[in-house]
């Protein structure tokens, strides 16, 4: 089991390619961060954590412009979007987006998706909110199109578009991981086995419980269960809990770190690397 880390990367926290380059120096796997395009300050959707909502979320870097800079200094670590906001997106443009930081980084893009909480958020990029699960797989299949073939088209009922070519293509083949991201459900989990690679459970809690769900919801596609990936994030550690994550099966856990600067950022990635 990999370890890696999830950090919300602002323009008050850490350097993120500073963090980046010292993740990688103590032999950390991953690192992902989240995507807000913005929050809109009339506040109507609830905290997805309860109370009210962190500062952070306000701050956030624009991931896949962050994920470039990592990359360029940076050789092994795997970099992620824990998780992209895909329905904000159109997705020729978030294909080529993605497939260029895949390029630039020889192969370590780790695509994680979410549909989304923030109701007035999506609002803004004009998605309707009820719509938002079947938007995100739409756009999904239409970026796994682009990457995959020479020349692309899409016809959905919410996505379209005519035979194209886009280049460039990820390095990684047949593509760079799709993960989702979201708590365990038949929704999710249907989603998860028709054309993902694994699930991100958010803090991993309740997972024993809903593997073998995600197992036959992926054997009904007829696909290999043992195959998935599965990443819980934002998990603070201790050796039993990651003895239990472990022997799950889960092939990797994303730990959190603070949204801070480095007086505080580097002592708990210092603590946390003698779990490596």
């Amino acid at each position: 089991m990999k370890l890696g880390l999830a950090f919300f990367s602002t323009d008050v926290s850490m350097d993120f390619v500073e963090l980046a380059r010292e993740a990688e120096a103590r032999g950390f796997h991953s690192i992902y961060i989240p995507e807000h395009t913005h929050i809109p300050t009339s506040r109507r959707t609830p905290a997805p954590t309860g109370g009210e909502l962190t500062e952070e979320y306000k701050r956030s870097l624009d991931p896949y412009v962050a994920l470039g800079a990592a990359a360029s200094v940076t050789t092994k670590l795997r970099l992620g979007t824990g998780v992209s906001l895909v329905a904000q997106h159109h997705p020729i443009s978030l294909a080529k987006s993605l497939a260029t930081i895949d390029r630039l980084s020889n192969g370590r893009l780790v695509f994680g998706i979410g549909y989304g909480w923030n109701r007035e958020e999506m609002a803004s990029h004009g998605v309707d909110f009820r719509q938002r699960r079947a938007l995100v797989r739409e756009k999904v299949l239409a970026i796994e199109a682009l990457w995959a073939n020479e020349a692309a088209e899409f016809q959905g009922e919410l996505v379209s578009f005519e035979a194209s070519w886009q280049w460039p293509k990820p390095v990684q083949r047949p593509r760079p991981p799709v993960l989702i991201g979201g708590a365990a459900g038949p929704k999710l989990f249907a989603h998860v086995a028709e054309y993902a690679d694994g699930w991100i459970p958010i803090g991993g809690a309740g997972l024993k419980a809903a593997l073998p769900e995600l197992s036959r919801a992926v054997e009904g596609r007829g696909r290999d269960p043992r195959a998935m990936q599965i990443i819980p994030l934002g998990v603070y550690p201790d050796e039993e809990k990651l003895a239990y994550y472990r022997q799950l099966g889960c092939t990797e856990v994303a730990l959190r770190v603070p949204s801070a600067p480095r007086d505080r950022v580097m002592p708990v990635l210092d603590a946390y690397a003698r779990y490596l």
